[in-house]
């Protein structure tokens, strides 16, 4: 009887191992056990849904905002630079030269502008309730009428200079270029270049000033000095192997080497700025021989662009055939233009 009923336990226990799971089980553990893990499935599609419909529209608004800049960009910085060096020529140069022209007017033409009676006793009153001070000097001073006369016309010299200021802001800027030009003219003679020799042996010897000027000097006869040859050579464009043979690099000539290396090259030698990409306005100088480099038929500007560029914007005449210049690369160009520009 025993072992009757040990053996139908057994088999009750193998019935039931291998009978079908209760599907009600396996949804209650579904919806009551592991709750969490639909929501975050739910969550995550809702996620990735999301993310698929906004990707093109912030890469739409990243491609139009860059496009945006780069036409943008250029004209405005143009505009910038040309209004800040006004503003900078019109404060330093031509303010103090307006000054000067206001005061020769006010002391030698006496037609304008014209003082009346009315004019000075107006004046007066302005002065004395609004600078006592000055007044008070005015009354101790000899020349009472006369101080009062000058002081009124120059009172009617700013409101009508106000009046017209645009133009005669100009007088300033045209009498600085005049005499720029007189003093070119004069340093084009014998007697100037002396006097200017001399003048600069005087600097060259003051304290402080002998440390700054030569360097200064240096960097503006290289500049806007008349030499036809530096200029000469600082406009060509060269190509060099650099920084090793097989390698080629666009490079300006700037000038001529230095005597002791040109003397161990045993040939004419070249100095070579080698601009930096994307910044041009950094890079190594190098000396090599002249018979090393090549005459690149290009303009600076052109030179540059290619630089910033990284190589895409191509000068049109050095072009390869079948290259269509409104390709994928222009489109390349641009996005490295615009962010050349926002970076600086």
């Amino acid at each position: 009887m025993r072992g009757a009923g040990d053996a139908s336990a057994r088999a009750g226990h193998d019935e039931r191992e291998t009978r079908d799971p209760d599907p009600d089980f396996f949804d209650l553990r579904a919806t009551q056990v592991y709750p969490f893990i639909r929501r975050r499935v739910a969550a995550r599609s809702t996620s990735h849904m999301t993310e698929r419909v906004k990707t093109p529209a912030r890469s739409n608004f990243k491609k139009f905002f860059l496009r945006g800049l780069a036409i943008l960009l250029p004209s405005v910085l143009t505009i910038w630079i040309l209004i800040a060096a006004y503003n900078f020529v019109q404060v330093n140069i031509a303010a103090p030269i307006n000054e000067g022209v206001k005061e020769l007017v006010v002391r030698f033409v006496p037609w304008w502008p014209y003082v009346e009676e009315q004019d000075k006793i107006d004046h007066v009153k302005l002065v004395k309730e609004n600078e006592p001070a000055r007044y008070t000097t005015w009354q101790k001073s000899d020349g009472y009428d006369a101080l009062v006369r000058r002081s009124t016309k120059r009172a009617l010299l700013e409101a009508e200079w106000k009046k017209y200021r645009v133009l005669l802001d100009l007088i300033g800027l045209f009498i600085a270029a005049v005499l720029i030009y007189i003093v070119g003219a004069l340093l084009g003679s014998f007697i100037g270049r002396r006097l200017y020799h001399r003048g600069e042996e005087l600097l060259g010897k003051v304290p402080l000033i002998r440390q700054v000027y030569p360097s200064v000097k240096q960097v503006t006869d290289f500049l806007v000095g008349d030499d036809s040859k530096r200029k000469f050579q600082f406009n060509q464009v060269v190509a060099v192997e650099y920084p090793r043979k097989g390698l080629w690099s666009v490079g300006l000539v700037t000038g001529d080497t230095m005597k002791l290396i040109q003397e161990q090259a045993r040939d004419h030698c070249l100095t070579v700025f080698i601009p930096s990409s994307p910044t041009p306005f950094t890079g190594y100088v190098i000396t090599v021989p002249k018979k090393d480099t090549i005459d690149l038929p290009i303009s600076i500007e052109q030179a540059l662009r290619f630089t910033v560029s990284g190589g895409v914007i191509i000068p049109p005449a050095q072009k390869l055939d079948g290259v269509d210049p409104d390709g994928p690369e222009a489109n390349v160009a641009d996005a490295s233009v615009a962010t050349i520009k926002e970076a600086s």
